[in-house]
């Protein structure tokens, strides 16, 4: 797991300050890091705050306080505009990530979500040159399987799109844009079957290469914990094919940036969902009016388990808001008893609650930073053409027109 240095974060004063994350300025009011297990930290009170700026509609990061508030002042009322979204990351692993996005609407989740699933690069295996291959499997099958294997992709970011590269013709020899890959497999065990996998893949580049070899790489250097048995059998590599005795795979394979909405190959994110934060109010004086068989029928109708009783007070309280679904069982069955609007439940339709896991290609921290940039470099592109005046009535709507 990459290192967090507390001191850089907050400064040699230890009041919060500036830092610098991927070429972001955010300001730590509070530090806090808790381990809660191995790959897992817990940041409570880093807030990035995404927004425009009153004059110049370029999106902007700066720092905010959790409670107090940050240092940005609130655009003039009337200008449509101007939103100021805060995160806040609630936990963060590896390839896991869960935080908050307030003050802000669907349009601002949604573009976040899309863009970390389809606009973030990453690299992938796009060109696979076989030279000898005489297992069950033919070419295109076995080029298949290689692009789809996630590939380490810290340095994506930084990377050219081999299209875009003018220091090569794309024959995969470019520092700048490919990496080169090598895989020499052959099967000589009469009784034993020979499993190809990613580990057998050899990169000319060490800072790219199949995800499981960069842990199992990590893990070796006593850099994390043990894995658990099941993370463990996964050590062996993701399967390419499989060999009998006599059986050969030789072949060279250009890995190149890339992004999902072109191939889900180079998509990072396994899945990215937000919800709508809901918001569960209780009518306490019809709730006393139940039996406690009824309060016990009534938490029990609630699939996800989001109501329960208190044991001391025999009062039904809310335990876990965020396992609602909006399914309205609850309410069906408080209606049902004769007792509407017993429970009432709202979706803030300003706060959303996002769950991120990554294929491993990148961290989910870098997943949700890069793709903030990636949407902060669309917006720019925005407002370049809006000063050159191709934006019409939008144009006008930006400057409170």
């Amino acid at each position: 797991m990459e290192e967090c240095n507390v001191e850089a974060l907050v400064g040699n004063d230890g009041d919060g300050g500036q830092a610098t994350k991927g070429g972001l300025e955010f300001t730590v009011e509070q530090y806090k890091l808790e381990l809660l297990e191995p790959y897992s930290l817990l940041l409570p009170s880093v807030v990035l705050v995404v927004g425009f700026p009153p004059k110049s509609k370029t999106l902007l990061f700066g720092g905010g306080g959790g409670g107090g508030g940050g240092s940005m002042d609130r655009p003039a009322a009337g200008a449509s505009y101007q939103r100021f979204p805060r995160v806040r990351i609630r936990e963060l692993k590896d390839d896991y990530a869960k935080f908050e996005l307030r003050d802000t609407d669907a349009s601002m989740a949604n573009a976040l979500r899309r863009v970390m699933i389809a606009e973030v690069p990453t690299v992938a295996i796009d060109l696979v040159e076989i030279e000898v291959n005489s297992s069950v499997l033919n070419d295109e099958f076995i080029a298949h399987r290689l692009g789809l294997i996630p590939l380490t992709s810290a340095a994506a970011m930084g990377m050219r799109f081999s299209r875009d590269c003018d220091a090569c013709d794309g024959d995969g020899s470019c520092e700048y844009c490919s990496v080169e890959f090598h895989l020499a497999a052959r099967a000589t065990d009469s009784d034993q079957t020979l499993e190809v996998t990613s580990n057998d893949l050899r990169s000319t580049d060490p800072k790219v290469c199949p995800v499981d070899q960069a842990r199992a790489y990590q893990h070796a250097l006593g850099g994390s914990e043990p894995f658990d048995t099941a993370a463990a059998a996964d050590q062996r590599g993701i399967l390419i094919v499989k060999l009998r005795r006599g059986q050969e795979l030789r072949l060279r394979a250009i890995a190149r940036k890339g992004i999902g909405k072109d191939h889900a190959k180079w998509s990072p994110a396994a899945t990215v969902t937000f919800m709508y934060e809901p918001e569960i109010r209780i009518n306490e004086e019809l709730m006393e009016t139940l039996t406690l068989d009824e309060k016990r029928s009534l938490v029990e109708s609630s699939p996800t388990k989001v109501f329960n009783i208190d044991p001391n007070t025999q009062q039904v309280v809310v335990e876990d808001p965020e396992a609602y679904t909006y399914d309205d069982e609850v309410i069906k069955k408080a209606d049902a008893m004769g007792k509407p609007g017993l429970i009432e439940i709202n979706a803030k339709e300003d706060s959303f609650i996002f769950t991120v896991e990554t294929t491993g290609a990148i961290t989910a921290y870098d997943l949700i930073m890069n793709a903030i940039t990636v949407l902060r470099q669309k917006l720019d592109g925005v407002r370049l053409q809006d000063d050159d005046g191709d934006l019409g009535e939008l144009g006008a709507h930006l400057v409170g027109g």
